[in-house]
């Protein structure tokens, strides 16, 4: 269940580009795909069709939900696995006698490209969408949000690329500033002076990077150092850089949100003395999501900011029993998406989904937790502080705050 927060909903994020079988990579981030690969069968996911559109729900407002469900097979599986997520949240508002009926949901496939997704926005345009949610990639919210814009309708879309929100165009993720933020404001809390930061050139490093600056200065700190590296055989040069820092007392926190190269950066610290009371190491919500990484000894003591998982596990059954197999770490952004779309306030306002009223700054409690969508576009998202103890196992420090 959802609870609504001054008579609001929403929900988070979403993915950007596909990598290997079984997997997709987002950012700086890779995720697990709970189900089959390679056509050996489709995990218990509904087939889906799509011409014009396949519907479900039965209120009077029209939201179409544009999400891949075409064309790269791991991308169109994840797109699959979210539509049932939203079918999920429909039979939620179905079944609970205290929530009006309002929208009706127009499943649209936007496949793996940029043409898909304007395709697809123009179509829901023309069939009278009043919102659109979706779509996933950073590259179709870019283009479906053109449509929308050019139309006069809202869309609040799941890729965790910042720069492609604006106002009208929502982008309800974690992006690198939420997590920067939250930990910056964590080790403000715990009597740290220093924090430094080491990131790879790459454009999502890069936009962490820079969110680490800005919300490092709003926390109150005069961030010590900021490093860049473009391949991981620089690792060695750039801790020799830091240790100073941190002999002088300087430097005495680590962001290293990187999972690929973090285990060597604890590593090279570690070897060279340093030790996790002098440095407190930071990774980034992507760390949660990864056992091999949070296992290395090297990283013991580390903290990131997570999602707080009670959202998942709040539907994980009623999604197995209906869909046969296990939710992605997604369902959450699109079944709350869809209880948001459902609000009274929003969904029959006059005008519905005015921007003043998504905007509230007040934010909406969803499935994961607490969140605003802000005028620019962008969102701010409540996450729990989790470190790394004996074992790999991770526990929750601090709990959501946004």
């Amino acid at each position: 269940m959802l609870w609504t927060r001054r008579s609001a909903l929403a929900g988070l994020a979403a993915l950007l580009s596909a990598c290997s079988p079984g997997s997709m990579q987002w950012g700086s981030r890779s995720f697990s795909l709970p189900w089959a690969q390679d056509g050996a069968d489709n995990g218990g996911l509904m087939p889906v069709a799509t011409t014009p559109a396949e519907r479900f729900g039965r209120g009077r407002v029209n939201v179409a939900l544009l999400l891949p469900l075409s064309g790269n097979a791991t991308l169109s599986q994840l797109g699959q696995a979210l539509a049932n997520a939203s079918r999920l949240a429909i039979q939620f508002i179905e079944a609970n006698p205290n929530i009006g009926e309002n929208i009706t949901i127009s499943l649209r496939d936007t496949g793996d490209s940029a043409a898909g997704a304007t395709s697809a926005a123009s179509a829901a345009v023309a069939e009278g969408a009043r919102l659109i949610l979706g779509p996933v990639t950073a590259e179709q919210v870019t283009a479906a949000g053109a449509v929308a814009r050019a139309s006069g309708i809202p869309l609040i879309g799941f890729a965790n690329n910042g720069s492609v929100a604006g106002p009208g165009v929502y982008v309800l993720n974690v992006l690198p500033e939420t997590e920067m933020k939250r930990a910056a404001s964590w080790l403000r809390g715990q009597g740290r002076r220093g924090p430094a930061g080491i990131f790879p050139a790459t454009p999502y490093g890069e936009a962490l990077a820079t969110a680490f600056r800005q919300q490092a200065i709003a926390a109150g700190f005069n961030p010590s150092a900021v490093y860049t590296f473009s391949d991981i055989s620089e690792a060695p040069s750039i801790i020799a850089q830091a240790k100073p820092l941190i002999d002088r007392g300087v430097l005495d926190a680590l962001v290293i949100p990187d999972r690929a190269s973090a285990p060597t950066f604890a590593s090279l610290l570690a070897q060279s003395g340093v030790t996790g009371e002098t440095v407190q190491l930071v990774g980034s919500a992507d760390w949660a999501n990864d056992p091999g990484l949070t296992a290395n000894p090297a990283l013991a003591g580390a903290i990131c900011p997570a999602i707080d998982e009670a959202g998942l596990n709040a539907i994980r059954a009623d999604y197995q029993a209906r869909f046969g197999s296990a939710p992605p770490q997604m369902a959450t952004i699109v079944y709350t998406a869809t209880i948001l779309a459902n609000v009274n306030t929003l969904s029959l306002a006059t005008p519905p989904y005015d921007a003043t009223l998504m905007t509230n700054p007040a934010g909406f409690a969803g499935r994961d937790g607490l969140f605003r969508l802000n005028g620019n576009g962008r969102s701010d998202y409540a996450l729990v502080i989790k470190k790394i103890g004996a074992g790999g196992v991770l526990t929750t420090v601090d709990g959501a705050k946004l």
